[in-house]
């Protein structure tokens, strides 16, 4: 009964002490102001935020797998793409010797025949047009040159001459033809130009 009458005087029970324990509290300072909070709040907040980074690390984990197949359907793309340039380069070399291979046949058998027959150079003329019939139909034309203006984008000038009966920056020879494919210039015609 003494014991009892101590803890009385004192102001604590054992019940009363007991309870303040369970409910622990913590002071937390934030921003200059003290804030109580208790044990089980921090530890629910703590897996709240456990949670929240959990499913953060799994959304990062999809973006990065996400990511890498990207990419790897990005790497898959150019070499299929490579590979369909090269399959393409090759069948349009293919179908343009398929075209010439009729006057190479044709000049073999020109150089094949007597060069002292009377058709021998009606031959040659021959095997000629055809070449440029195959040529044209693959897109070449001839540049016209002579009596035209002098243009640096078709024209190469190799020679110049002083003559008054032509125009300033004429073309008065062409001394090799040239030719293009559509609007690309592929050889530019060597040319005399006047004044």
């Amino acid at each position: 009964m003494a014991n009892k009458a101590k803890n009385v005087t004192q102001g604590f029970s054992p019940e009363v002490e007991t309870k303040e324990k369970n409910t622990e509290q913590n002071t937390v300072q934030n921003d200059g102001v003290n804030t109580t909070v208790s044990q089980q709040e921090t530890s629910g907040k703590c897996e709240i935020e456990k949670s929240e980074l959990d499913r953060l690390i799994q959304e990062l984990k999809q973006k990065e797998d996400m990511l890498l197949r990207l990419a790897a359907e990005y790497d898959n793309y150019k070499k299929r793409t490579e590979r369909e340039r090269e399959a393409l380069a090759e069948y349009v070399k293919a179908n343009i010797i398929k075209l010439l291979l009729p006057t190479l046949d044709n000049t073999e058998r020109a150089l094949a025949s007597d060069p002292s027959s009377p058709d021998y150079i009606k031959g040659i003329e021959l095997i000629l047009k055809q070449f440029k019939e195959v040529l044209t139909g693959l897109g070449l034309s001839e540049i016209q040159a002579e009596g035209q203006q002098f243009n640096p984008e078709l024209h190469e000038a190799v020679m110049h001459i002083e003559d008054d009966s032509f125009g300033e920056n004429t073309v008065v020879k062409v001394l090799q033809k040239g030719y293009k494919v559509g609007g690309t210039v592929i050889r530019p015609a060597m040319v005399q130009v006047a004044n």
